[in-house]
């Protein structure tokens, strides 16, 4: 089962979201990404009330283009659809709880 939704958002629609939402971008194929799944599912349980949307990247990609992914997995937190906060490839726990410091 594929984990990012191949159809995204237009940046338009994420951008009027309300509240916090983690944008994860990455493609399934990915090792870096599927490595981070696990920290990822830690870090989601502990915050039950973020809306997380798990988005396919890649060349030509408008929503991963507007937000200037480089690398996979790229983590964005969006508080009423601006960012606030991000974190690429991270390795702990730590560096993804280090996306709601300033929440």
């Amino acid at each position: 089962m594929a984990h990012y939704l191949a159809d995204n958002p237009a940046p338009e629609a994420v951008a009027a979201l309300p509240g916090l939402t983690l944008l994860e971008f990455g493609v399934d194929w990915c090792p870096h990404c599927q490595g981070a799944q696990a920290l990822l599912a830690q870090f989601l349980s502990a915050h039950p009330g973020l809306r997380h949307l798990a988005l396919e990247d890649g060349k030509g990609r408008p929503l991963g283009r507007a937000y200037r992914v480089k690398l996979w997995p790229s983590f964005i937190l969006l508080r009423d659809g601006a960012e606030i906060a991000r974190a690429v490839r991270p390795q702990s726990l730590a560096e993804l709880e280090s996306l709601m410091r300033g929440v």
